[in-house]
């Protein structure tokens, strides 16, 4: 079932991600308690995420090999996240661009990348 909805979960997200991050977002008092490079975390998190979503959706999708499906989803995603910080300057008042920010989001896709390269499928006999 999740290969069959896997485009439509990494589509869903990636519309997430940029809504999230053109959007105002007011934590309240949550600032004082998160550590000042929570923001960094979440940055790396979230497009080591976007990466992997893409890249399960795109391997099931075609017959790419895993280099090719991992070059073709970490570029997109590090133009991705790039593009989004330049809309934040360009379209947004209360949101900035970050160059810390974007560093983190093409951390979080190297990252990731190279997790799936060195995880090897299992495959499990049934009995």
């Amino acid at each position: 079932m999740l290969k069959k909805r896997s485009v439509q979960i990494a589509v869903f997200y990636t519309v997430s991600l940029l809504i999230v991050s053109l959007i105002t977002v007011d934590f309240g008092g949550l600032d004082s308690i998160v550590p000042s490079y929570g923001d960094k975390i979440f940055h790396f998190t979230a497009y080591g995420l976007l990466t992997l979503l893409w890249y399960y959706a795109i391997k099931h999708q075609f017959e790419f090999s895993k280099i090719k499906t991992l070059l073709l989803v970490g570029i997109s995603c590090a133009v991705f996240g790039t593009i989004v910080e330049v809309l934040q300057k360009v379209l947004t008042i209360s949101r900035f661009y970050d160059e810390a920010d974007m560093l983190a989001n093409i951390l979080g896709v190297l990252f990731m990348s190279m997790i799936i390269v060195f995880v090897k499928k299992t495959d499990v006999k049934k009995y």
